[in-house]
């Protein structure tokens, strides 16, 4: 997937002027935020186990080569195979590989966000490969030849009518001319198709939520099912997932299943939660003959030992996105690559390379939901500021802020400037909106005032305010 974040401020003004985006935004703002509320509400447990999870996360993180040892050797004992993948040119060759030794012609996949990491879809299909998505919304999405604009609901930029359109443009070659409309049609007219292409792919390839290393069990968590028939019905199962993604056992597993769910769509537990170990043994009913796992590194080791490593705590909800006031507004594919909202925001610069994604950090209020919702508490902000800084002392910033920020840092150190330039601030502000009592416009803060009016300020700073009282 090409990274197009650098565009990220002029693809933000289109998102803002879409009508169907922001359209289906409005439908879908409330639903994840309210379901999470009451499902946290209704487990007082909650905030313990995100204290665990916290707990388990930094252990493992602390000696990822322990343990990512010990699963390796686990699926090696059930007859499976691990490949490791420092780039994701590395896992694309992996998996080429793997799929050409199957003699693979069609490829069912299932969501994965490492896929989409890595650009596997593109890679197969140049290697003339049918790949065919499916999960419903990664379906839609296939069907657009859009990339996703959420982790965990990849068409919630679409609305219902688009997706008609798509279905009735795209279904006709299986004899399904009707346009279908209600939700219920919808989703039947997708299991007709997407039926044929589970029983005759070749390789199955879905990703993972957790890798168990007491086991070498892989992990999925799924409410459609439709990650069970893309790992059991091909001959060959390959699993893609990253580093980060193992905790020690099954034990520890109850822990994050409790939680996931709860924050990413408020459900007490999603409707399939599966464990895959390896392949089919002898008097298995069904299971792939051949099982593969393909772990993606991409920089997450030089991770650990920086200012970022708490951002590999992350288990892919999607809560951050789901309360952040800038997601909300603009959608995903502003953010353009991968990973979208505030954790994309970190993700992306810290995997593309700062210069590529210089804008992300810079697309947030700051205003902490996305911390006070994370289910293992990353300190979001925190990271986003650190990144600021960075991007400030790279040179990465346009003149115009450079030298904004110069003069703030300058009158920030100096109290008596500081005070000063307040309260002449203050004054000429409280003139300019005193008819209106309000600014509509401001001299190089169009941003601002091109959408919104700013409250006319009293006309005083608060210390000389504070002062004046106690004398």
């Amino acid at each position: 997937m090409e990274v197009a974040s650098p565009k990220f401020k002029s693809s933000a003004r289109e998102a803002l002027l879409n009508e169907s985006l922001q359209g289906a935004l409005k439908n879908s703002r409330g639903g994840f935020v309210d379901k999470r509320l009451a499902a946290v509400e209704d487990f007082p447990q909650f905030d313990e186990l995100r204290d665990r999870a916290v707990g388990i996360k930094n252990h493992v993180l602390t000696n990822l080569d322990y343990y990512l040892g010990q699963f390796a050797d686990q699926v090696e004992a059930v007859g499976g195979q691990v490949h490791f993948a420092a780039t994701p040119e590395d896992g694309v060759e992996t998996i080429i590989d793997i799929c050409k030794q199957a003699g693979a012609k069609r490829v069912a996949k299932g969501k994965s966000m490492i896929g989409e990491e890595m650009a596997l879809n593109d890679a197969l299909e140049t290697q003339g490969m049918e790949v065919i998505e499916t999960d419903l919304g990664e379906y839609i999405i296939q069907l657009a030849k859009e990339n996703p604009s959420h982790i965990i609901a990849p068409a919630i930029h679409k609305t219902r009518a688009e997706i008609t359109d798509l279905f009735h443009e795209h279904h006709g070659k299986y004899g399904l001319t009707e346009r279908v409309e209600e939700v219920e049609t919808i989703v039947n007219e997708a299991r007709t198709v997407l039926r044929e292409h589970f029983v005759s792919a070749d390789v199955g390839i879905t990703g993972a939520n957790f890798l168990l290393a007491d086991s070498g069990a892989s992990v999925l968590v799924t409410n459609e099912g439709n990650g069970d028939l893309t790992s059991t019905l091909p001959r060959v199962h390959i699993v893609t997932a990253s580093i980060e993604k193992v905790i020690p056992s099954h034990k520890d597993l109850s822990v994050f299943v409790r939680i996931l769910a709860r924050s990413a769509t408020g459900q007490e537990i999603s409707s399939y939660t599966s464990i895959y170990s390896g392949p089919a043994q002898s008097g298995d009913m069904d299971g792939p003959a051949e099982y593969h796992v393909v772990l993606l590194d991409n920089g997450r080791s030089k991770m650990l030992q920086g200012e970022f490593w708490e951002m590999l705590r992350c288990i892919r909800c999607g809560a951050c996105m789901n309360h952040c006031p800038v997601y909300q507004s603009i959608g995903g594919h502003a953010y353009g690559w991968v990973y979208p909202g505030p954790m994309g925001s970190v993700w992306t610069p810290l995997l593309v390379g700062l210069q590529n994604a210089a804008n992300l950090p810079n697309a947030c209020s700051l205003n902490g939901r996305c911390e006070a919702v994370c289910p293992v508490r990353i300190p979001l902000p925190k990271l986003l500021r650190t990144l600021r800084n960075q991007i400030f002392e790279r040179g990465l910033v346009d003149w115009p802020s450079r030298i904004g920020l110069a003069m703030w840092g300058l009158v920030a150190r100096h109290p008596k400037l500081f005070r000063l330039s307040i309260g002449m601030a203050s004054w000429f502000l409280s003139q300019l909106g005193r008819r209106r009592g309000s600014i509509q416009t401001l001299p190089l803060s169009s941003g601002w005032t091109k959408t919104r009016d700013l409250p006319s300020p009293a006309g005083r700073g608060f210390v000389a305010q504070w002062n004046s009282k106690k004398d």
